[in-house]
């Protein structure tokens, strides 16, 4: 089913925005972001809502723009966001200090991986804390982190990641020691 809107059709027969574009929007991302985890993050963001807002495609306007505008509409959201959630990471950094600081630490986290998650990228730490030791759900996760599933998944097995090298004392590429 397909519908004029301004002398243009919109629907459902759309193609796919092409794999070509994906280098394209990795570029973008990062020139924006000037982080590779976070501009891949952007990058799956905006293709997971460009396919699931396909009846939005506008027949004749070229993928690359209708993806970059998409990208771009999500990086200002993002920044919104950032804005309005940073007291949240303040308090989980907050409940972190609390968490190291109590008597009980011996039983709920050692100090080495205590250490190790203070290393670790902020964002990575604040999705697992949130599901690793609040114990909340992925969907619980997103809903108080502002962010998409997909990224609250990366971001945990990212996190994982980071503090399993930082662990195992195993140096990544380009970082320090």
């Amino acid at each position: 089913m397909q519908r004029k809107q301004g002398g243009k059709q919109k629907g459902r027969g759309a193609p796919l925005p092409p794999a070509a574009e994906i280098p394209r929007l990795r570029g973008y991302a990062r020139a924006l972001l000037r982080d590779r985890d976070a501009a891949d993050d952007l990058v799956q963001d905006s293709l997971e809502r460009a396919l699931s807002r396909m009846a939005n495609w506008t027949a004749g306007d070229t993928p690359r723009r209708w993806l970059l505008t998409i990208m771009h509409n999500l990086f200002v959201d993002q920044l919104r966001r950032a804005k309005r959630h940073a007291q949240a990471v303040t308090t989980i950094s907050e409940t972190i200090d609390a968490i190291a600081t109590s008597p009980q630490i011996d039983r709920l986290i050692s100090v080495d991986v205590f250490s190790a998650l203070q290393q670790i990228n902020p964002e990575r730490r604040a999705a697992l804390v949130l599901v690793a030791v609040e114990g909340l759900s992925y969907a619980d996760a997103t809903k108080a982190l502002g962010i998409p599933a997909g990224t609250l998944t990366s971001r945990i097995a990212r996190g994982r990641e980071e503090l399993r090298s930082i662990l195992e004392g195993v140096s990544r590429p380009g970082r320090p020691g």
